[in-house]
């Protein structure tokens, strides 16, 4: 799902969304083993973040932006259209949880798969906070390209 952000608030970012915008708006999440990732174009002050939960779609699914290779080149698709550019861009990957009991490892497939997709579009990542057992609350600035992390026990 898409979002259009127009009021000078917070706005909560759920799993399967996007959100692209220059408004000076807060982006806050909570994660576990999803992941967001924060893009910022320092030029123009546009910023934007998705949340997935998966890092492949499986093609049947109705929002592809739940999976990580969809979500991603969507969100940088939508800041290009926007007039970003991908050389000044930069990348945050917030998220990825790993339960010590899964088989499957989804906060780290999540996580390799950003810095896959990132690496792919030629965009830097200077910040990342995944990993661990335990989840996050993350706040992005949209204006400022700040994050501020609180972990969840």
């Amino acid at each position: 799902m898409l979002v259009s952000a127009w009021m000078n608030t917070d706005y909560f970012l759920k799993p399967g969304e996007l959100i692209v915008t220059r408004n000076p708006i807060y982006i806050t999440t909570v994660l576990g083993s999803c992941i967001s990732v924060s893009l910022f174009d320092p030029v123009l002050k546009l910023g934007g973040m998705n949340h997935y939960m998966l890092p492949f779609w499986n093609g049947r699914d109705q929002n592809p932006f739940k999976y990580g290779n969809c979500a991603i080149k969507a969100l940088v698709e939508r800041m290009v259209n926007n007039g970003a550019v991908r050389d000044r861009m930069v990348a945050g990957i917030f998220g990825g949880a790993c339960s010590s009991t899964s088989v499957f490892k989804i906060g780290y497939q999540n996580t390799m798969i950003a810095q896959e997709v990132l690496h792919e579009q030629g965009i830097k990542i200077p910040e990342q906070n995944v990993g661990g057992k335990y989840g996050r609350k993350i706040r992005f600035s949209v204006s400022t390209n700040e994050i501020i992390i609180n972990y969840l026990n």
